[in-house]
């Protein structure tokens, strides 16, 4: 799955943003995929000032998205007030009308920002650089499969804590980036990160996903949602607008953006909350998917229906 395979994704799920999103635009996606690769495959540490530059290019990407989401949310809600004023004056069941219309065009906004995110994950997929296991085992020689998946997982918790570092110093500086780029473009490094991580534990114990490089990634991107082994789909579309594994998938980055925002403390506090806490839960994934890999774990088989 290298960047030469990077081949769009069409599934309905990642089409079918709320129109308050805007266009369909994967360029985030592309940059969050070379930051990914560029420090799972790292021997020593990152060049900080680097690393805040790229992190900061995919914020500006997500901004104008997250942003026009956002404001949608806020015009929700400034029109549910106006409307509950107004509908106290014609009555309880008037106010209600309007307050409840509100609530629901404030959802329509926040929903349209977890689309985007969404569509950008699936997109960043076929742009990951995944190395198979003859690359692996030459890059590492001499080691077990055991030693060389713990190698990647040390790497990609390291390349996690550097995301979480590197935005959480964001937040101590005097003039602060908008917060909703900041927890956009570390969730999709960080997504990348562990879907990297995914794919070549796979290919380390010779259980790769099949098929072209838009369906491996779907494969990947199923089993990093579903914390299992590759999550194969018949039929074609993984995600599909409302399906069983759209769901989970939004779930988990719901709490990927949930844990990023530990990252924007006062001073240098989130900088080393969001270190922490990557490294952790990085780790956790991938000791999580290379004990079932290494235990013979069975794949789930999903049917996805329209």
């Amino acid at each position: 799955m290298s960047s030469s395979d990077s081949t769009d994704i069409t599934d309905d799920a990642a089409g079918r943003q709320d129109d308050t999103a805007g266009p369909q635009d994967d360029a985030a996606a592309r940059q969050a995929a070379e930051v990914a690769v560029e420090l799972s495959e790292a021997g020593g540490p990152p060049d900080t000032r680097r690393l805040a530059r790229r992190l900061r290019s995919v914020g500006d990407r997500a901004s104008a998205a997250v942003t026009a989401a956002t404001a949608t949310a806020r015009r929700g809600t400034a029109t549910a007030a106006h409307r509950t004023a107004e509908g106290a004056r014609k009555g309880a069941a008037g106010a209600g009308r309007g307050a409840r219309k509100g609530a629901d065009s404030a959802g329509r906004g926040l929903s349209a920002g977890m689309s985007w995110l969404t569509a950008q994950a699936v997109a960043m997929g076929p742009r990951l650089r995944i190395r198979d296991q003859a690359t692996l085992r030459t890059q590492f020689p001499g080691l077990t499969d055991d030693e060389i998946a713990e190698m990647l997982i040390d790497r990609a918790a390291r390349a996690a804590a550097a995301v979480g570092g590197t935005t959480g110093a964001w937040a101590a500086l005097p003039v602060l980036p908008a917060f909703p780029a900041e927890i956009a473009a570390e969730t999709l490094a960080i997504v990348g990160i562990e879907v990297k991580l995914v794919a070549e534990l796979h290919e380390v114990f010779g259980k790769a996903a099949t098929g072209s490089a838009p369906e491996r990634a779907r494969a990947y991107l199923g089993s990093w949602a579903s914390r299992r082994g590759v999550y194969r789909v018949e039929g074609g579309l993984l995600l599909v607008a409302g399906s069983p594994l759209a769901r989970q998938l939004t779930r988990r980055l719901a709490a990927r953006v949930r844990r990023s925002a530990f990252s924007l403390g006062p001073f240098f506090t989130g900088a080393l909350a969001g270190a922490l806490i990557n490294r952790r839960e990085t780790r956790k994934l991938g000791n999580l998917i290379r004990d079932e890999l290494r235990g013979n774990g069975k794949m789930v088989t999903a049917t996805v229906l329209d």
